[in-house]
């Protein structure tokens, strides 16, 4: 019989473990879990007919009782939870942590949803799932910030996978010693690469629903009596070590208080159908294109940023100032700015293709610059700022202190429930369907029947 590693409460799995077994979600990640669930559905429908979401569904094999979001075809759990997951972040338009950053809610919900569908579970075992997988996620992305993408792989894609696998753990009720080894397998299961940068490629928007299978792949592994290595965080060969190796993992803000002190009531909620930290920048352009200034009149734009964004959404400058597609432009902040300041919006119809070969954007696009700024606070906050520099040889600055949508300045229920009905728009629904779609998420909210009805 081969060896192994007894499961120690001393290892950071068996920490996890312990707390994903036991938890009991506080009042306001319960309500949090609820925003979540509401947003990611209603973005799983907006992107129903999109390309990338048909080719996810034409790769499932098979047929089960599992809904993919707006779909009359039934699927089997890890196909639900792959087609979810990549329609929901298609257009990166889903919550965000912004310590990571890492998208919570694109993962667990999916994986929450598939599993209940797979196994009978209630909502009252979606939502506890979802509220430990997003508090996971988010204490996990807080390990070693900025250095999973230094490494060159998706925080997402990677943490994902290991909250996915909690999450659906605790849903099917492991003790605390499979708990542990789902999460050691799952480590063994985690991968993304941000490649897609080079050329906004579909790839990104497979991460989510990857990391969600392989979540539940894990969870229904180590429940069947698989093991996975004990030390998988902090091992010689471990996690960190392998993901973010630039740095020393530090597992302070991952334990400290783990159960007690919930930060996944802070994920932040998209205003912007685009990357999270270009976000406060495009409220920057839309303010100075409120004050009545032309985008004739302007000279040039520079704008102090955060030098670990510089990589993924400044540079190469000259590229980011001349996005080759719609996807693209979601991660240059040149173009997003570009776009909110001449439309006085950055919506979903804001990133489609023919946006980025509009004359306009592109000759605003190429006055837009940066320079770094020490002293910017990410990832701790998202912050904007701009600098014009007008034809008259005036100069108008201006700040956005954080993200709208953040912790600091939350969106409405009201303003959320219209980005659920906007979406379920683009996707072709109409009122009826949006009230339907959203009925039945009350009613898994309400720890009722998960059932979200299909809708070709």
């Amino acid at each position: 019989m081969n060896q192994h590693r007894a499961i120690s409460e001393e290892t950071v799995a068996g920490r996890l473990a312990s707390f994903a077994a036991t938890a009991a979600p506080p009042p306001a990640a319960v309500a949090v879990s609820r925003r979540l669930l509401l947003d990611i559905c209603g973005l799983a429908f907006a992107a129903r007919h999109e390309p990338y979401t048909s080719a996810a569904l034409a790769s499932a094999a098979g047929t089960g009782p599992c809904t993919a979001i707006g779909h009359a075809r039934g699927l089997n759990l890890y196909d639900a939870a792959l087609v979810n997951g990549t329609a929901a972040h298609g257009e990166d338009y889903d919550d965000t942590f912004e310590g990571g950053p890492v998208h919570a809610g694109v993962v667990v919900v999916p994986a929450a949803l598939a599993l209940a569908q797979h196994r009978g579970l209630d909502g009252t075992a979606v939502m506890r799932a979802i509220a430990i997988g997003a508090e996971l996620m988010s204490r996990l992305s807080l390990v070693a910030p900025q250095a999973i993408h230094k490494a060159g792989f998706h925080p997402t894609a990677v943490i994902g996978a290991m909250a996915a696998a909690a999450s659906a753990g605790a849903a099917i009720g492991l003790d605390r010693v499979r708990l542990a080894h789902a999460l050691g397998i799952a480590g063994s299961l985690a991968s993304g690469i941000i490649e897609y940068l080079a050329d906004g490629s579909w790839t990104k928007r497979l991460h989510p629903g990857a990391a969600a299978q392989a979540g539940l792949r894990a969870a229904l592994l180590a429940e069947g009596g698989f093991v996975g290595p004990a030390t998988v965080f902090e091992g010689d060969h471990g996690f960190f070590r392998a993901f973010a190796p630039s740095k020393t993992a530090n597992f302070a803000p991952l334990l400290d208080g783990l159960g007690a002190d919930w930060i996944m009531p802070t994920i932040a909620f998209k205003p912007y159908a685009c990357g999270t930290m270009t976000q406060p920048f495009i409220d920057c352009a839309i303010a100075l294109a409120r004050q009545g200034v032309r985008a004739e009149e302007i000279v040039s734009l520079t704008c102090k940023a955060g030098e670990g964004t510089v990589h993924r959404l400044w540079e190469p400058l000259a590229a980011k100032q001349a996005v080759p597609n719609g996807y693209a432009g979601k991660f240059s902040t040149p173009f997003c700015m570009a776009v909110g300041f001449l439309d006085g919006a950055a919506g979903l119809v804001q990133f489609t293709d023919a946006q980025t070969r509009r004359e306009d954007v592109r000759a605003l696009a190429a006055k837009i610059s940066y320079e770094i700024d020490p002293a910017d606070e990410y990832p701790r906050n998202f912050t904007g700022h701009l600098r014009a520099t007008l034809t008259d040889g005036s100069v108008r600055e201006i700040r956005q202190p954080h993200m709208r949508g953040g912790a600091r300045e939350p969106l409405s229920d009201a303003e959320l429930v219209a980005k659920f009905n906007a979406n379920v728009a683009f996707g072709g629904g109409d009122a009826a369907a949006a009230a339907a779609l959203h009925a039945a998420i009350d009613a898994i909210a309400g720890g009722g029947k998960v059932a979200l009805g299909e809708s070709a």
